[in-house]
């Protein structure tokens, strides 16, 4: 349909476009540009938004204000508390700026994990990339059932190993998700089975990059229960089993 168009005082150099029966008001335009319009019948349509009731933006304001003071690692997806530095009660252990993180991207867990800002970023980024679509088909995720987070101990607390890199403040395990339904996929129970395994296996496969470390069932009889994240770094690049 050919447009037609109405011309307008020098107070703006765009004209007033009528289409489809529309008179559409660019943002600059006022109801001066309107009253000159008037000799056009059809019903008319401003291009600037529509102004917010005021309460709704003091809501507004006030959840992202709460939301930036609960904010760790320069990040408001990052929910939590700063301690600043933990030291171990070996020199191999501790961190040296840690924080406890209660949520990411939304989802809550289930006990605080003191972590590293390395470690609690890549939880977010796995979680938006691939804990969040994998378990969309099941109803979406609200909580992570966190098995274990900082201790200082040596790998699989076996005697003589190598210090864990839970010790380090840079680990993670997750036993559980919740669903919005209030279910728990456990990774005990669901590896294996027709309804959960699937996700379950998209989200081991789906951390191996973002972390240094991906550990699961299979891998070795200590992580049948849980998936094992971490950030540590190899030059041969991440270790995932």
């Amino acid at each position: 349909m050919p447009r037609a168009t109405v011309s307008l005082p020098a107070a703006t150099a765009q004209p007033v476009v009528a289409r489809s029966g529309v008179i559409l008001l660019q943002p600059d335009q006022s109801a001066v540009h309107l009253a000159s319009a008037a000799s056009f019948s059809g019903p008319v349509s401003a291009l600037r938004p529509s102004v917010r009731p005021r309460s709704l933006e003091q809501k507004a304001m006030a959840k992202k204000r709460k939301r930036a003071k609960g904010a760790v690692c320069g990040d408001v997806d990052l929910q939590g508390t700063y301690l600043g530095p933990v030291p171990g009660p070996i020199a191999a252990c501790g961190i040296g700026e840690a924080i406890k993180l209660r949520s990411v991207s939304g989802i809550a867990l289930s006990q605080e994990a003191v972590m590293d800002c390395a470690t609690a970023k890549a939880l977010k980024t796995w979680t938006e990339r691939s804990a969040k679509p994998a378990l969309a088909r099941l109803g979406g995720l609200t909580g992570y059932r966190v098995a274990a987070h900082y201790t200082c101990r040596t790998r699989n607390n076996q005697p003589g190993a190598k210090v864990s890199e839970h010790g380090k403040g840079r680990a993670i395990d997750i036993s559980g998700f919740q669903l919005q339904s209030g279910e728990i996929v456990s990774v005990l129970e669901g590896w294996n089975s027709r309804r959960h395994g699937k996700a379950l296996r998209a989200m081991h496969a789906g951390a191996c990059g973002t972390f240094g470390t991906v550990l699961g069932p299979g891998s070795d009889g200590y992580h049948r229960d849980h998936l094992h994240f971490d950030t540590a770094r190899y030059r041969s690049g991440s270790y995932c089993r």
